[in-house]
């Protein structure tokens, strides 16, 4: 892994179930403008996939084959790498070592989208279709969307737009941003939308907050209501 990766290039993760809706190969829809991407020796980027299809999902499957074959395209030799046998410890290791979290749902299928909340108290950024947490959390400066949640009757075109789109917040916006660095070699815009998301995500998507909602608007009026207030402890 230590000799597959680079340290210092700018590093998108991608580990999730490759249930086809959640389009892991989105960003290969370009495959040159992709090569284009991750081929540029100045501002070095490298894309990490992990993940799981179900042993009857043959879609899923192929899609999980296309990215793994990938590494072996000259194109993207030693840009692109997908890891085996994912579980719940190397799940942990993701979130705490990209710096972008990506996650290409086609919208609206995505029902929360969970694995994007746990990289922001880790110091990664989001760059998600606004769909699942991500329509409600992303507030421009706090992490990347891809698109502006829009939909299209035609799945073909659905995904080309969300692929085109992808490709330009990238290109454009995320790895600019990721090397615009000040004098002392510091990207300080980056920076602070990592802050931001923490200021503004950590709280709002934890599981505190998720349990204290539930007790008080659910489990405590079921019980009883005003017999159980918890609010005058």
């Amino acid at each position: 892994m230590r000799r597959a990766l680079s340290l210092d290039a700018l590093t998108i993760g991608f580990a999730r179930r490759f249930a086809t809706y959640k389009r892991a190969d989105l960003i290969l829809q370009d495959l040159e403008a992709f090569a284009l991407l991750v081929s540029n020796p100045r501002i070095p980027v490298q894309f990490v996939f992990a993940g799981k299809s179900h042993p009857h999902d043959q879609p899923g499957k192929a899609v999980l084959q296309q990215i793994a074959h990938l590494m072996r395209d000259e194109r993207c030799a030693g840009k692109v790498l997908f890891l085996e046998d994912y579980d719940i410890n190397m799940g942990r290791l993701f979130v705490q070592g990209v710096d972008v979290w990506l996650n290409t749902p086609r919208r609206p299928f995505e029902a929360c989208g969970t694995s994007g909340q746990k990289v922001v108290l880790n110091g990664g950024l989001n760059l998600s279709i606004l769909d699942g947490w991500w329509a409600e959390a992303y507030d421009g400066l706090n992490g990347f969307a891809i698109g502006m949640g829009e939909t299209h009757m035609s799945t073909e075109r659905h995904d080309f737009r969300d692929g085109d789109a992808l490709l330009r917040v990238l290109r454009d916006t995320v790895v600019p941003l990721y090397y615009e660095r000040d004098r002392d070699g510091l990207p300080r815009e980056w920076i602070g939308r990592i802050k931001r998301a923490i200021r503004t995500l950590g709280w709002r998507f934890s599981a505190d907050r998720m349990v204290m909602d539930y007790v008080m608007k659910a489990y405590v009026p079921a019980a009883g209501g005003t017999s159980s207030d918890v609010g005058r402890c």
